[in-house]
């Protein structure tokens, strides 16, 4: 099994790279466990107060659950993979079965902050972009999928993600074996990343 972290600011373009390495390997040979899904539940939390959690540090992290998933399917076991809601900021009741897989992609903010999970990787990348371009793309994404209005994701961009991007995700980047710049758009890097991953896989058949 090939272990592969993906980190970058919020909005950088992670999840385009993602999906870019899925569509260019044979379909079933991936497996995802997105950091987001691993939030801790919030449920307990009035409702009022679940808005002032702050989510973009890695204490909001079950770091301990995504580690154990993460070995369970190293041994070949499946998981049932949590479920979050950005709407309620609660773990829902519903799971996801995630079967062991050839490539399995832990993608996140975060994952490279924590070193027991960053121990486990194979590859480590760092998707890199412009801060501008990343704010643009969190408003945009915020206001269709979370409801937020603009004003709402601008006062949270320099009130939360600006400072948690300092002070955790781009400090992270030095522990990365690759680092994409101009994040999904750069094909080059993707593309490198890619066949790398081919490479290690065609490797590991021939062995067998």
């Amino acid at each position: 099994m090939l272990i592969i972290g993906i980190a970058g600011g919020t909005g950088s373009g992670k999840t385009t790279v993602v999906n870019k390495i899925i569509a260019s390997l044979p379909q079933g040979e991936v497996a995802v466990l997105p950091q987001d899904s691993y939030y801790k539940d919030s449920g307990h939390v009035p409702v009022e107060e679940r808005c002032k959690i702050n989510f973009d540090e890695p204490a909001a992290i079950e770091w301990s659950l995504l580690v154990e998933h993460l070995s369970r399917l190293k041994q070949g076991a499946t998981i049932e993979m949590p479920t979050y809601s950005y709407l309620t900021c609660t773990r829902q009741e519903e799971t996801v079965t995630v079967h062991p897989r050839d490539v399995v992609i832990v993608e996140g903010i975060l994952v490279l902050t924590d070193p027991t999970l960053r121990d486990m990787m194979d590859v480590k990348v760092f998707v890199d972009a412009d801060p501008d371009d990343r704010l643009i793309r969190v408003i945009s994404r915020d206001c269709i999928e979370r409801g937020r209005t603009p004003q709402m994701v601008i006062d949270r961009y320099q009130d939360v993600l600006k400072p948690m991007h300092c002070q955790y995700i781009e400090p992270s980047k030095r522990f990365a074996d690759l680092i994409v710049p101009q994040g999904g758009n750069n094909t080059v890097a993707i593309g490198l990343l890619t066949d790398y991953i081919e490479g290690r896989l065609h490797k590991k058949t021939n062995l067998c």
